[in-house]
């Protein structure tokens, strides 16, 4: 991995604010909660090499620090300059770059898609299809305007008053700037089912919901109104992959949060994400995160590298998403 790039070349004031800030609200490597639903910071104190990820419908803002993602033949770069949009729960692989001395630093928000549909009512969009088929994550030039509500989105959450009574209509602001900027149309199109990226978004939405449950690509391919056919090839050209790996996917990332944070052994996180076999589980959670459930847990508790390399904590109560392997 090349050497972390530096952002003492040119730091801006408001970005050197928002360094401060995000040093003293994530004081600890991974995630961090903050005092609203839906917020969480993030940090890494070295880099990390690729690993598979997977992302919440989310904005992911860096301060400090760069990382990498690559989805099949797409790669793309958030750090202090772009921005991070994704408007479906994404599987994809992750290198992080930083050094004790500039760790990665940064802010998630979780899209709502109940304020995203508000917004939308709010600005009287009646825009039908847009003309280029829209890809579920996008890199984006981070402008002055919503670099300014993300710092006073940190500014808020460090006062435990200001976070309650501001920081809802700060994050109100942040997905209205997103929404109308130039990636808005991909979450538009994520919210509603008329064309065919909102629809595999609805079904996306269904497995990260029900993962536990059945599922199968020809009940799947009904309730998006497709045929198994163009269903099939939709959802690979949003995701990468196929609808049954994406959902073997989202299981496997559920079960190793299941280990790892509450303790479960391999044959009930088995279960629990809906395997009847843990032997088959354990074979596929080895092809997908390259070592075996036990080998993993072991490396990471021993290593003190769950928090670095971690997947997202619990979700709070009555949180929508808990869906994050980082």
């Amino acid at each position: 991995m090349s050497t972390p790039a530096s952002t003492s070349s040119f730091v801006s004031p408001a970005q050197a604010r928002m360094v401060e800030l995000l040093a003293t609200l994530a004081p600890g490597e991974g995630f961090t909660y903050s005092a609203l639903d839906g917020v969480k910071f993030m940090r890494t104190n070295a880099s990390t090499p690729r690993v598979p990820v997977m992302y919440e419908p989310s904005i992911v803002i860096v301060a400090q620090g760069r990382k990498r993602g690559f989805l099949g033949s797409q790669a793309f770069i958030y750090d202090a300059q772009h921005y991070l949009v994704l408007a479906v729960p994404l599987p994809f692989e992750c290198e992080t770059e930083a050094t004790p001395q500039e760790p990665m630093l940064a802010i998630s928000v979780r899209i709502d898609l109940n304020v995203i549909a508000e917004l939308l009512m709010t600005l009287n969009d009646t825009r039908g299809p847009i003309d280029s088929e829209p890809r579920a994550v996008y890199a984006t030039p981070l402008d002055r305007t919503l670099s300014d509500a993300v710092l006073r989105l940190l500014e808020s959450l460090a006062s435990p008053h200001d976070a309650r009574i501001l920081g809802p209509s700060i994050v109100r602001e942040i997905c209205y700037r997103v929404l109308t900027g130039s990636q808005g149309d991909m979450i538009r199109t994520a919210l509603t089912h008329q064309d065919h990226f909102g629809r595999i978004s609805k079904a996306l939405r269904r497995i990260h919901s029900d993962f536990s449950d059945t599922l199968d690509v020809p009940m799947l391919a009904r309730e998006a109104g497709m045929s198994l056919a163009v269903f099939h090839a939709q959802f690979k050209a949003v995701t990468e992959t196929s609808p049954m790996q994406y959902v073997k996917t989202t299981r496997l990332h559920h079960a190793r949060l299941l280990m790892v944070q509450n303790g479960l052994n391999v044959s009930a996180a088995a279960t629990r994400v809906g395997y009847e076999s843990a032997s088959q589980f354990s074979r596929e959670f080895k092809r997908l995160f390259g070592v075996s459930p036990i080998d993993d847990l072991k490396r990471l508790r021993d290593h003190d590298a769950w928090r670095a390399n971690a997947e997202e904590p619990p979700a709070k109560p009555n949180a929508t998403c808990h869906v994050v392997n980082e």
